[in-house]
């Protein structure tokens, strides 16, 4: 009998053993702090910015240089189209009263003597714009802004005409018909006073020429008064002094400075310049 029992004890506590569920070892992982550290790599990558650089903001905007060809005006250049246009700069003396010095000045300085871009390709010898009642032809040039509209005309005799009348009909031009005709002086500076020009020295570059080439000889033709002529030099002359360079066509101010070793901010302080437009005849301090 106890035999028995102890055969049933030993079956029942091995069915025990084999039902009991087996407990696996836990598998210990070993990590390093490569993965993390890369992670955070990668992550502050993705914050990084990439920044264009940005221009000096004392740069201009934009930047027009003209041609560097020089187109030297002498003295020969200059006494042609005086002998062209000083019978229709006396006729519209006659017709209008505007002096034929004050005229032809105009005409050679806005022109360069007939050697302008304008002059040549519109005739066009006063840099005249076509305002709200021009209805004739027209050419673009930059001038204070880019492709401005300027008149055209088929010949330069229309322009000398358009100038006289130009003055003629509008208001704040009519003090400068009071003053003497024989004047130059006066009618320079009274141009200047009612806005022909902005440049400060337009009058003295007026009377220059006027002197220069001796044109009040053709008021006093007009008018029937003596005149005394001086001899002119045919000599050419581009600068007057070692110190001062006059302006010609082409010239920009970073051409100057190029010439003459001299920086633009240099020039525009010795010359009083303050935005970089330059005119033909401008005589600039350069030392």
């Amino acid at each position: 009998m106890n035999k028995i029992a102890f055969i049933i004890l030993t079956l029942l506590l091995v069915s025990c053993g084999a039902s009991k569920p087996k407990v696996q070892p836990k598998k210990v992982v070993h990590t390093t702090q490569k993965a993390a550290v890369k992670q955070k790599v990668e992550s502050l990558a993705g914050k990084v910015e990439i920044k264009t650089p940005q221009k000096d903001s004392t740069t201009p905007k934009t930047e027009v240089l003209e041609a560097t060809q020089k187109v030297r005006v002498t003295t020969q250049i200059v006494l042609n189209y005086i002998t062209q246009f000083k019978t229709v700069a006396k006729e519209n003396m006659i017709r209008d009263g505007v002096p034929a010095s004050i005229t032809l000045a105009q005409g050679i300085l806005e022109s360069g003597a007939g050697t302008g871009d304008l002059s040549v390709q519109a005739n066009n010898h006063f840099g005249i714009k076509c305002h709200k009642e021009w209805t004739g032809a027209s050419i673009k040039h930059d001038d204070d802004t880019l492709q401005e509209c300027f008149r055209s005309y088929d010949h330069a005799e229309q322009s000398y005409r358009d100038h006289s009348y130009f003055l003629t009909s509008r208001a704040w031009y009519k003090p400068l018909f009071s003053l003497p005709k024989d004047d130059y002086k006066a009618w320079a500076r009274g141009l200047k006073k009612a806005g022909y020009a902005t440049d400060i020295k337009y009058p003295d570059k007026l009377i220059g020429i006027i002197e220069r080439y001796e044109l009040q000889q053709y008021d006093a033709e007009v008018l029937g008064s003596d005149f005394l002529p001086k001899k002119t030099s045919t000599k050419e002359e581009i600068i007057d002094n070692a110190n001062q360079y006059t302006v010609i066509k082409g010239d920009t101010l970073y051409s100057i400075s190029k010439k003459f070793n001299i920086t633009i901010d240099e020039l525009k302080k010795k010359n009083n310049i303050i935005d970089n437009l330059l005119s033909l005849g401008q005589n600039i301090n350069v030392k």
